[in-house]
């Protein structure tokens, strides 16, 4: 009788604990979602639950109310819904707030203004386009107040940004350079498209030129023009590169402003197919002329990995802790990745309906 007293005691209590166990494995708090593309708040319902075997990094706060800000300019550009979209996707991956602010056009000193203000908010991390050193002491100004930058896209090098997050420049222009070197043939002049100064673009430029020096030299880069990042105005340079060279066989693009430029100034000169474009990225304007047999091809990034992966290693910085020494700050290790290269990909007439945007 004793034995089975024993027993049963034991049992209720081996029950009691599965119950308190499973009690608290469903009681995690409810994250929050902070705002995305269109900067509208929305609602996480639960935070992810670690189980057993979990990194010695692991953490258990509650971080739905950490904000991590992306700060750029040039918003009103196609480009730049990839952007919006990568913050609401990490966001909400995350269970934490996220925002994206910064003028519509090409202003540096908007940009620092906006960028002041997101200081001020004392977010948990800030992500930002790295235009121009211009902004270096700005990124220097946020480190200095205790909050972690990552620069993505373009980098600043000589900023105190803890990571890059981005394109290889240079290989996303060579391999750019290699495909329209393909499309004339191997022979011929071409023009190089761009905006000057920007450290990326710059890059880019490199690896196009690097690419077609590698060829038989049956190829000639006549000249770079300045797109200013506006089609416009890219528009009108494609048109002065046409009656200058009017031999030119192709025209190579390393922004999103200039192929579709360059598009509108080959079909108004009637030299659709005849001059070959490969444009800069995955606007449906640039899409729909790959389509059309105006443009041939397109370098596309992988845009929204660049705020998705920025703002997971702000994230990690302040919840998940890597043990790589005894001492991380005194060892002067980071902890996270330094450069990380969110890479490219060709689309043609291919594969462009896979990369079209649903207005």
């Amino acid at each position: 009788m004793k034995n089975l007293r024993a027993l049963l005691l034991t049992f209720a209590t081996v029950s009691a604990f599965a119950l308190l166990v499973a009690v608290t494995a469903c009681s995690a708090p409810p994250a929050e979602q902070g705002s995305g593309p269109n900067q509208a708040p929305a609602q996480k319902s639960a935070e992810t639950q670690r189980g057993a075997g979990e990194s010695p990094g692991a953490h258990h706060k509650d971080t739905s109310n950490q904000l991590y800000i992306e700060v750029s300019a040039l918003s009103s550009l196609d480009y730049f819904y990839d952007h919006k979209l990568g913050m609401e996707l990490v966001g909400k991956a995350l269970g934490v707030r996220t925002q994206y602010v910064g003028p519509a056009d090409y202003d540096m000193a908007a940009m620092i203004t906006v960028f002041e203000q997101a200081i001020a908010r004392k977010p948990n991390g800030i992500v930002v386009v790295g235009f121009e050193p211009s902004l270096n002491a700005i990124v220097d100004k946020a480190v200095a107040a205790g909050i972690p930058v990552v620069a993505v896209d373009a980098d600043l090098p000589g900023s105190k940004r803890v990571a890059f997050v981005g394109t290889g420049n240079f290989q996303a222009g060579f391999q750019g350079g290699i495909k329209l070197a393909a499309l004339i043939g191997g022979k011929g002049k071409v023009a190089l498209m761009t905006k000057p100064g920007q450290s990326n673009l710059e890059e880019r430029i490199a690896g196009y030129k690097a690419a077609l020096a590698k060829l038989p030299p049956g190829i000639e880069v006549v000249q770079v023009a300045d797109t200013q990042s506006d089609p416009t105005i890219a528009a009108q340079a494609a048109t002065t590169l046409l009656q200058k060279f009017p031999d030119l066989a192709g025209i190579g693009c390393v922004e999103a402003a200039g192929g579709s430029g360059a598009a509108t100034a080959v079909r108004e000169a009637n030299k659709a197919g005849q001059v070959k474009i490969v444009a800069m990225d995955r606007g449906n304007d640039v899409l729909e002329q790959i389509k059309g047999g105006v443009i041939s091809a397109t370098v596309v990034q992988q845009t929204a990995l660049m705020p998705f992966y920025a703002v997971q290693i702000l994230y990690n910085l302040n919840n998940v802790k890597i043990p790589i020494t005894s001492d991380n700050a005194k060892a002067g290790v980071s902890g996270v990745p330094s450069v990380v290269d969110t890479g490219v990909i060709i689309v043609d007439a291919t594969n462009c309906d896979y990369f079209m945007r649903k207005k």
